[in-house]
């Protein structure tokens, strides 16, 4: 069983999603800005996925500037309160398989916790060739 939190106005979640799907794997969508995980849950993802709190918060097309979240005395607690209360501040994709979890930024860290190979040639949105037409992984040169 995989699941995946996903926001499919990130190319970086839909390329994640189409690679889970190219190993010919149907997860578990979870739309996480119309339903946010809980807090014992996001604490689960992001300790299950090596990262601190602060690791797992996006910047970009977030308030998180306007929240000041920049500030380095924030404790994890009051970050993780900032992530509930406006979930697009929760960095994306994070992805779940019995393999592990993993925060897939970028998406190809998918492929690390994937237990089927990729089924055919793999391109993400912007073109970059991520796998070939034997499934095998393609070094990126970007």
């Amino acid at each position: 069983m995989i699941t995946i939190y996903h926001n499919p106005a990130c190319g970086t979640s839909r390329n994640a999603l189409a690679m889970i799907r190219n190993s010919g794997e149907e997860p578990i969508v979870i739309e996480y800005l119309q339903h946010p995980p809980s807090r014992q849950r996001l604490t689960s993802l992001i300790r299950d996925a090596g990262l601190s709190v602060r690791d797992a918060l996006r910047q970009k097309g977030t308030p998180y500037a306007e929240l000041g979240l920049d500030n380095a005395a924030l404790t994890e607690d009051q970050l993780l309160d900032a992530m509930l209360q406006h979930p697009i501040l929760i960095n994306r994709p994070f992805v779940v398989t019995a393999r592990g979890t993993r925060l897939c930024r970028p998406s190809e860290l998918v492929l690390d916790i994937l237990d089927n190979p990729q089924q055919g040639a793999f391109a993400k949105e912007d073109g970059e060739a991520v796998i070939n037409g034997e499934g095998q992984r393609v070094a990126s040169d970007r």
